[in-house]
C-alpha cells in the first residue's frame, strides 16, 4: 500500500501545480491592436488595352440597279471580274426609247425650221420699220411675239432630246470605281428596270478591295481614351499568325442609343488582297490616359451590396471612403472618389474591417 500511495500523491501534487500555472497564463490581458499592411495613395498613368469584335468591309461598295425598264442584252463580266473606273458592265436594250428618241429629234428639227423662219420673219420687219411709215408698230410686235414662242417651243424640243438621251444613256452599266465584281444576280436576256419584280436585287455589286475600311463599336466608358491618329492592332481567326496594324480614321461623334457606343473606323491597306470584306477581327485598342489617375491593387477595393469602397487609415482608425472604379488591368484599377495624394489605404481590405477600427 506504501508503494502504491507515493506515486499517486506526486501525482496529483504535480497536476495541481499544472493548473495553478495554466490559470496564470490565462490571467494575462492581450489588449494588442491588429497590424494591417498599407500603402501611400499616389497617381499615375493607367496604360491597358480592350479587345473587341470589329467587322472589315470594301472601302467603297455599290450595288448597280437598272434605271430604266430594259432588257439584259450583253453581260460583259461576271463574279471575281476585276474592273477598272468608267468599264462598261452591262449593256441593256429599250427600243422604245430609241423610237422616242427618233420622235422628238424630228419634232426638235421641225421646230428649228419653224424658228428660223419667224426670226428672218421679224428681222425683215425690223429693218424695214426703219422707214417712218412702211410698217405698223403692232405688225412689229406681234412678229416679234411670234419669234418667241417659236424659240421657247424650240427649247422644250432641245429639253426633251436631252432627256431621253440621259435615259438612253442609263441602257449602259458602267463600273464607277476600280474593284472588283462580288455578286451577280442577273443573266443575258432578264428583264430589268426600275421598279417591279426586275428590281428586287441588284443587277452586279462592285467592291474596292485594296483598301478596307475596319469598324468597332467602342462601348461609351473607354470613347475618352481614343482619339484619330491612333494606331491600333488586329487580327483575323483565317490568318491566326498574322498581326495587323491600322490607324485610327473616322471618329462618330456621337453614341448609338442601342448599343451606347461609338463607331470608330480605320483604314487598311489591303495590296496583297490577304483580307476580305466581311471578316470578323479582333480588335486590341490601347487604352492611354491623358492624365494623371489614382491607381490602387485590385486587393484594396471591396466590392459590397452597399457600393464600392476603399479603406483609408486616419488617426490610426480605419474610415470607408466610397469610390467608382475606371478601367482595370490584371493586378490593378483605377479609382474616382473623395481622395487625395499620399492618402494611407489599406492594401488587402476586407468587409471585417468596419469604420473606426483602431489598428
Amino acid at each position: 500500500m506504501k508503494k502504491t500511495f507515493i506515486p499517486s500523491a506526486l501525482l496529483l501534487a504535480a497536476i495541481l501545480l499544472n493548473s495553478c500555472g495554466e490559470e496564470k497564463r490565462e490571467a494575462v490581458p492581450f489588449d494588442t491592436a491588429p497590424v494591417i499592411e498599407t500603402f501611400d495613395l499616389k497617381k499615375e498613368k493607367l496604360s491597358s488595352e480592350i479587345s473587341l469584335p470589329a467587322e472589315l468591309s470594301g472601302f467603297r461598295q455599290v450595288d448597280l440597279y437598272a434605271k430604266v425598264a430594259s432588257y439584259v442584252k450583253e453581260l460583259k463580266v461576271d463574279i471575281g471580274s476585276q474592273v477598272t473606273e468608267g468599264q462598261l458592265l452591262i449593256q441593256l436594250e429599250a427600243p422604245e426609247i430609241s423610237s422616242q428618241l427618233a420622235a422628238a429629234q424630228s419634232r426638235l428639227h421641225s421646230l428649228e425650221a419653224v424658228y428660223t423662219g419667224s426670226n428672218a420673219n421679224y428681222n425683215r420687219f425690223l429693218e424695214t420699220s426703219k422707214v417712218e411709215g412702211t410698217i405698223s408698230k403692232n405688225d412689229l410686235d406681234q412678229a416679234l411675239a411670234r419669234k418667241s414662242s417659236d424659240y421657247a417651243q424650240l427649247q422644250a424640243a432641245r429639253a426633251a432630246v436631252r432627256e431621253i438621251q440621259v435615259n438612253q444613256s442609263y441602257l449602259q452599266i458602267r463600273a464607277p470605281f476600280t474593284g472588283i465584281v462580288t455578286a451577280r444576280n442577273v443573266n443575258t436576256g432578264a428583264y430589268v428596270g426600275s421598279a417591279g419584280k426586275g428590281s428586287d436585287l441588284p443587277l452586279l455589286t462592285v467592291q474596292d478591295q485594296k483598301k478596307l475600311r475596319l469598324a468597332v463599336s467602342v462601348p461609351e466608358m473607354y470613347t475618352g481614351y481614343l482619339k484619330n491618329g491612333d494606331e491600333i492592332g488586329f487580327n483575323v481567326r483565317s490568318l491566326p499568325n498574322d498581326n495587323f496594324k491600322a490607324k485610327i480614321q473616322r471618329m462618330s461623334g456621337a453614341l448609338d442609343l442601342r448599343l451606347r457606343s461609338e463607331r470608330v473606323e480605320m483604314d487598311v491597306i489591303n495590296s496583297d488582297n490577304k483580307l476580305l470584306p466581311g471578316m470578323v477581327a479582333e480588335v486590341l485598342l490601347p487604352l492611354k490616359a491623358q492624365d494623371s489617375t489614382f491607381v490602387v491593387p485590385k486587393s484594396a477595393v471591396i466590392n459590397t451590396s452597399e457600393g464600392v469602397f476603399v479603406i483609408r487609415i486616419k488617426d490610426n482608425k480605419t474610415q470607408r471612403v466610397e469610390v467608382k472604379k475606371g478601367r482595370e488591368t490584371a493586378e490593378s484599377v483605377e479609382i474616382f472618389g473623395e481622395l487625395n495624394a499620399n492618402d494611407k489605404l489599406v492594401k488587402s481590405a476586407n468587409e471585417e474591417l468596419k469604420d473606426g477600427t483602431k489598428i
